[in-house]
């Protein structure tokens, strides 16, 4: 697909044989966003792993200090006796059996993302096969099964997001919009850059993270020293 002349002239501004300090290249990406909406700033990291191998799998959470976009629709399936309280910490959308009924006979998912108790994993195993292909279907590793639902939503609310590696073994994520200030999306970028090196596994030999590329959506890659 041909680029358009906008986007080969602001290429221009990036040199493509340098790799750019973080926050150098974050401001370049803001200054070559190459949209007329407010673009998000998106981190690409190619690595060191074996996606075939179970074992070598990258998935975290990481709390963002900063939001990462516009806040997340939170759906959580609790109890009866959880509901008052799931309420009042700020979900979107409160239900029990009866949601997960709603949402196994319609298809419809209205939410960004679902937390539930552990006790109401079993009732939710009747919509895996809906809410899994989308990655809704909650989890511990992702840390959105809880028994502190107060706590799981606040974090969300705050910029709680997961990540993991693709089939090609690399990793996305959104550290925030091109309206966000340099040094908050710095932030955000040294956050999950800090996530990342931590879910390193176990298994995984020689060099982790073999590059990491900065873009705004849209916009061209920006290489990054790590």
């Amino acid at each position: 697909m041909p680029r358009s002349k906008r986007y080969l002239e602001i290429k221009k501004l990036i040199d493509k044989n340098k790799t750019y300090a973080p926050k150098e290249a974050i401001e370049l990406a803001k200054k070559t966003a190459n949209t007329r909406f407010d673009a998000s700033i998106e981190v690409h990291c190619r690595l060191g792993i074996d996606p075939k191998k179970g074992e070598q799998q990258v998935r975290a959470v990481v709390v963002m200090p900063n939001p990462v976009g516009k806040a997340k629709k939170i759906a959580a399936i609790v109890t009866d006796k959880d509901q008052k309280a799931t309420k009042d910490a700020g979900a979107d959308l409160v239900g029990g059996k009866e949601l997960i009924e709603e949402i196994k006979k319609t298809g419809k998912i209205n939410f960004d993302i679902a937390i539930a108790t552990p006790e109401m994993m079993k009732d939710l195993a009747q919509i895996a096969k809906i809410l899994g292909p989308k990655g809704l279907m909650p989890s511990p590793k992702n840390e959105t099964v809880t028994t502190n639902i107060a706590k799981t939503i606040s974090e969300i609310k705050k910029g709680k997001v997961s990540f993991k590696n693709d089939d090609t073994a690399n990793v996305h994520q959104v550290i925030g919009n091109v309206s966000l200030p340099t040094e908050k999306l710095l932030e955000n970028f040294e956050a999950f850059m800090a996530a990342l090196r931590r879910a390193k596994p176990a298994s995984s030999k020689g060099i982790f993270i073999k590059s990491v590329v900065i873009a705004s959506t849209m916009g061209p890659g920006i290489k990054v020293q790590v």
